[in-house]
């Protein structure tokens, strides 16, 4: 009996303009920049000779196909993505792009903007649609509560504010 992983479910093909711009700017960072100076740089190890045991070609490319990987997941995503103007869906409900203020059962108040998969960055303020509390907020309104399971127990947070950024 083979065993096989477990499918990942599919992502949201949603993004903000400005999260699009970064995925873009990665691949033409690593297509036109770390790729040819790492071909380079491999080219050079394999001149050295023997390649079975030098460790700088091994390695080289080893990260020319994590790059390639890379590459070709951007240029396949990119391709799926659809841009949503955050702004263009301000009507006080918690939708893609809105930034949303929460208020915590101990008094905490936490700022968080509901982005795509592509594009979460817990520590600038920007959580997944997809994630556990993206997901529990999205068509909610101010003054409404959600709850949460998280890996460190449950909350309940209370939407304070809705709002959209241009």
């Amino acid at each position: 009996m083979s065993r096989r992983p477990t499918p990942r479910p599919p992502r949201s093909a949603f993004i903000t303009a400005e999260g699009r711009q970064r995925l873009e700017q990665e691949y033409q960072r690593l297509w036109s920049v770390e790729r040819p100076k790492l071909a380079r740089e491999v080219g050079e190890a394999a001149a050295l000779g023997d390649r079975s045991e030098n460790a700088e070609y091994i390695y080289g490319k080893r990260r020319l196909r994590e790059i390639d990987s890379r590459l070709e997941f951007l240029s396949r995503r990119l391709d799926e993505l659809r841009v949503i103007a955050p702004e263009d869906l301000g009507d006080g409900m918690v939708r893609f792009g809105a930034w949303v203020e929460l208020a915590g059962g101990d008094g905490q108040s936490l700022e968080y903007q509901i982005v795509g998969p592509d594009e979460f960055d817990v520590e600038a303020g920007r959580i997944s649609m997809d994630s556990p509390l993206g997901a529990a907020l999205l068509g909610k309104c101010c003054g409404d509560e959600v709850a949460v399971r998280r890996p460190k127990g449950d909350a309940v947070f209370e939407i304070t504010g809705v709002r959209y950024r241009a």
